[in-house]
């Protein structure tokens, strides 16, 4: 019975003493929730999953609101389609904020800004410039081009129209024209609600204010919210990561290097490995970036020249040919006309990769060419040349100790007359035998 009652007491004293760790928190938890999302980069499907998983987050939680931070440059049509839907959907108000200052909400991030139910900008920021582009980096033809501006305009038609007819014309431009404005002027023309420093002056602005929601209009309360950060993971920065063309190519360039080394010299396995897990990495950030797909012919080129000048050396010449091809292939791939400035490869950045490539290659050559004026050190053929003496010698030949060897050994000149005892030097090995001359 008394260790029964120790057991009671201890454990009412654990109980009481969780209930005050967790006191500031139930009383936290009876204020408003501000979910706020950092969305900074280019809109990619890593971005739209980590949008998707703040809603289902700020839902789940019961928030009063979603704040997404945004700064980008733009991106992929069909992922900001689907972003768009995702806030329309949500069940908690999404407000789009084009933060810190010198933020752009640009092309692609533009619409994402006026998707919101309700939208800010940061001082000094901008938004606009939504002209739509082929996903492969290609010029659209007329037609394609003019369907797809239609397309993007009709994506936020009915959620900007309500706004005043300046503001649709205003967004409007911003898709036919590739017009952007400043924060300054995307509020005279009523294109967002607010312009405000900071989170903190966010949610003082939107207390009170009504948005129009799925299910009617649903006005904010937003005084006294609580701001929780909602960060990326790991994977889907990782992810968002790799939609940097300069990374992109980088891995490309190590991928096939290290695999080109590997058919070059088999036997290991590292080189081997690092290449194809490059590639892989490479293909996937290739299938999200437009790209024009003509750039892999000149690649693939390029290393076949580089294989070639080591093989069959020409002296430089074809690894010259193929650093220009590898050049010219990598700013076809990522840098091909109508591509964003965002989307490039870094010029500076191909040409270094080429030319180190190059010059590996061309040491490689080096050491070949330097291997093939090494005189045989191993088998039958290194003992030309070689001196010995002498064992035992008769009419047909004799034998003769060679570097602690015994061989049997016959007469390279007739005229030699030799002797057991003298010193021979090798002329030829033919098979098993030795063809010697007597050293005078």
């Amino acid at each position: 019975m008394k260790t029964f009652r120790r057991i009671f007491g201890l454990t009412f004293v654990l109980l009481a003493a969780l209930g005050l760790i967790f006191q500031p928190a139930r009383a936290q938890g009876d204020q408003p929730l501000a979910l706020v999302l950092t969305a900074e980069g280019p809109i990619m499907p890593p971005m739209l999953e980590y949008i998707q998983r703040g809603i289902e987050t700020a839902e789940r939680r019961n928030a009063e609101a979603l704040i997404i931070e945004l700064n980008t440059p733009g991106g992929s049509l069909d992922t900001m389609r689907q972003i768009i839907a995702e806030i329309r959907d949500s069940d908690v108000p999404v407000i789009v904020y084009v933060y810190p200052r010198n933020a752009i909400a640009g092309s692609a991030g533009a619409m994402i800004t006026l998707a919101g139910h309700a939208a800010a900008m940061a001082p000094e920021t901008s938004i606009g410039a939504s002209t739509p582009i082929d996903s492969s980096g290609e010029n659209l033809t007329s037609d394609a081009n003019a369907k797809a501006r239609e397309i993007t305009k009709a994506a936020i038609r009915d959620y900007v129209r309500p706004r005043g007819e300046q503001a649709l014309a205003l967004a409007e431009a911003m898709v036919d024209e590739a017009k952007a404005v400043t924060a300054s002027e995307a509020l005279d023309a009523n294109l967002i609600d607010f312009v405000v420093d900071n989170v903190d002056d966010l949610l003082e602005a939107l207390d009170g204010f009504t948005v129009q929601m799925s299910d009617g209009p649903r006005t904010l309360h937003t005084a006294s919210a609580v701001t929780e950060p909602f960060h990326m993971s790991l994977i889907e920065q990782f992810l968002l990561f790799l939609t940097d063309p300069n990374i992109v190519f980088t891995l490309l360039s190590v991928g096939i290097t290290a695999i080109l080394i590997e058919i070059s010299s088999p036997g290991g396995w590292v080189a081997g490995f690092i290449g194809v897990t490059s590639l892989l990495v490479a293909l996937y950030g290739i299938g999200l970036l437009p790209v024009n797909w003509f750039g892999i012919l000149f690649l693939i080129t390029a290393f076949v020249l580089f294989i070639l000048d080591i093989k069959a050396p020409t002296h430089g010449a074809l690894t010259a040919a193929g650093v220009a091809s590898f050049i010219v292939g990598a700013l076809v791939l990522f840098n091909s006309p109508g591509v964003p400035e965002f989307q490039r490869v870094s010029v500076p950045l191909v040409v270094g990769t080429g030319v180190a490539i190059g010059l590996m290659f061309l040491a490689i050559l080096m050491f070949a060419l330097r291997a093939l004026r090494v005189p045989v050190s191993a088998g039958v053929e290194a003992y030309v040349g070689k001196t010995g003496t002498v064992v035992g010698w008769g009419e047909a030949g004799g034998q003769v100790q060679l570097q602690s060897e015994l061989w049997s050994a016959e007469k390279a000149e007739a005229s030699d007359k030799i002797r057991k005892g003298d010193r021979v030097e090798v002329v030829e090995v033919k098979g098993l035998r030795l063809k010697v001359r007597k050293i005078k």
